[in-house]
């Protein structure tokens, strides 16, 4: 099998295959011309999204920082195999791909999930560990029941034919139902657009496993976690993020005027700025990280 570092630093490559069903995942990937001391990064998207979100700003700002930067695009999802079984796929199964691609860095990356991706993350840390991880607008570990009730109250109609057809995408089918959940109302149109136009169909099971079927154990989760959430987002509320980080004895840390989608917001910098600064506070200068190390909390 290829590794990822065959290939030349910015260029999307597929060399991943997830073990047991040997799907070829999508990985995007910026290095730092001089790195820091300090573990790789992996982002994991959310609904809806792929690898290109992150992408857009934060491989490269991470990589000029001195932090090797990694982004997957899930089963399903960008240009990862499984598109066809999308509706099968399982959190599970999103799991196995965050797991085989962190398998093949030569050091335990710290995971940053986003929304859906955040709880993903947490599944993948009731049995796996990491020096550090970043919970930006996510599910909390009790489920998406909060987040359901609201769709149901705001969007009845898209509820419904998501249901009829096992499918997410009638939630955001338009851009401006895109805009309205994920965009902050300062967002340019044409960006809108384009980033709509990236957006694609997601598994309802999965969202049922976050809603009540495959629930997080926090107890069983050892590495240490921040917990990040949006002031104005309207999929993730600040009660919700404000319950993930107290089952993680956390304090939450909330970015104003900011929207769901914290890593294409037009403040995102800020988001970043944050989570660096906690890692260089982690993993300063000198402190060694050695090949497949986990770093005591």
């Amino acid at each position: 099998m290829t590794t990822f570092f065959d290939f030349p630093a910015n260029l999307a490559v597929r060399d991943c295959a997830s073990p047991k069903t040997k799907l070829t995942l999508e990985v995007r990937s910026k290095q730092p011309s001089i790195g820091r001391n300090a573990p790789p990064i992996l982002f994991v998207h959310g609904a809806w999204h792929a690898a290109w979100c992150w992408d857009e700003h934060f491989l490269d700002y991470f990589a000029a920082h001195g932090y090797a930067a990694y982004a997957l695009s899930l089963r399903g999802h960008g240009d990862s195999d499984g598109r066809a079984g999308l509706r099968l796929h399982r959190i599970r199964d999103y799991v196995e791909d965050v797991a085989a691609v962190a398998a093949m860095l030569p050091v335990t990356p710290v995971v940053i999930g986003h929304s859906m991706g955040g709880f993903v993350v947490q599944k993948y840390l009731e049995t796996r560990s990491s020096p550090a991880a970043f919970l930006l607008a996510s599910i909390p570990p009790t489920g998406a029941w909060p987040m359901f009730a609201r769709l149901v109250h705001g969007r009845p109609i898209d509820v419904l034919i998501g249901n009829a057809t096992l499918s997410l995408y009638p939630i955001v089918s338009d851009a401006a139902k895109a805009h309205e959940l994920l965009f902050p109302p300062s967002m340019p149109r044409e960006k809108v657009v384009r980033y709509h136009s990236l957006l694609q169909d997601e598994s309802l099971l999965s969202y049922l496993d976050c809603l009540a079927f495959d629930l997080i154990a926090p107890a069983r989760v050892a590495s240490p976690i921040a917990v990040y959430g949006a002031s104005d987002d309207a999929v993730i509320k600040p009660k919700d993020v404000e319950t993930t980080a107290r089952a993680y004895a956390v304090r939450p840390v909330f970015f104003e005027n900011m929207a769901h989608d914290m890593m294409l917001d037009p403040d995102w910098r800020t988001v970043a700025d944050a989570i660096i600064a906690t890692l260089e506070a982690r993993f300063p200068e000198g402190h060694g990280v050695g090949s497949r190390e986990r770093v005591a909390a």
